[in-house]
């Protein structure tokens, strides 16, 4: 990355609320506020006019939610990342957003500190979540339990236990990197934890990214959890 100040447009419907996040982020360093906007009708139709960074969106607006324009901002504006920043972390607001395309989930207690570093861990290509909402996606992957794998085990060596088969074709090697990226890890953090460089775990990402239809690493943070795909004990 260059030195070049991260684009930030703010979306929420409470003017107060909204003001107030601008203002937040005028005092952080490496931050340029872009414009903000009362809904996600107005936020899609200024990413298409200022092509910003990072979007920190709002959930619960009218005319146009916070789900419905970050899918429409991620499908029409690839560039542009979305970190949702809302009142609600329950299910039913988490999940939908991280199936929509956000790469980032904060909840509005979080202080300009966590905002900033969800801002440039999605612009580095992370998952911006916020401790809480990491831990409620190991929950839900430990709730959901593995998905079935099949009718029977795959074809093992003489001597050595079963494998399960993985879905749409994954390599044992691809599922264990998107268990780490479903547990917040970067890459040169994967790289670390499988003593793997980060050549190689940007290869297995793609890879992987390619047989399961995921768009970024938000997408597969519920891919995960949908398939059960966590590191065993």
């Amino acid at each position: 990355m260059t030195g070049r100040a991260v684009r930030v447009l703010v979306a929420d419907d409470q003017t107060v609320v909204r003001e107030g996040i601008v203002m937040l982020l005028g005092l952080l360093p490496g931050i340029e506020v872009v414009g903000s906007a009362a809904d996600g009708e107005e936020a899609v139709r200024l990413v298409a006019e200022h092509a910003p960074d990072v979007v920190l969106m709002d959930l619960r607006m009218p005319r146009c939610d916070g789900v419905e324009a970050t899918r429409r901002i991620r499908a029409d504006h690839p560039g542009t990342e979305v970190v949702v920043l809302t009142t609600y972390a329950d299910d039913d607001s988490l999940f939908p957003a991280l199936r929509a395309g956000a790469r980032g989930y904060l909840t509005k207690d979080a202080g300009g500190e966590e905002i900033a570093r969800a801002i440039a861990d999605v612009r580095s290509g992370a998952a911006g979540l916020s401790p809480q909402v990491q831990r409620r996606l190991l929950e839900r992957l430990a709730e959901d339990g593995p998905a079935p794998r099949g009718s029977g085990p795959s074809a093992a060596e003489p001597g050595t236990a079963p494998q399960p088969v993985l879905p749409d074709g994954l390599t044992t090697r691809e599922a264990e990197v998107l268990a780490l990226i479903a547990e917040g890890l970067s890459n040169p953090e994967i790289a670390a934890e499988l003593f793997v460089s980060v050549a190689t775990v940007k290869t297995h990402i793609n890879n992987l990214f390619a047989k399961t239809g995921v768009r970024d690493r938000a997408q597969a943070v519920g891919y995960a959890y949908r398939h059960g795909i966590s590191r065993q004990p």
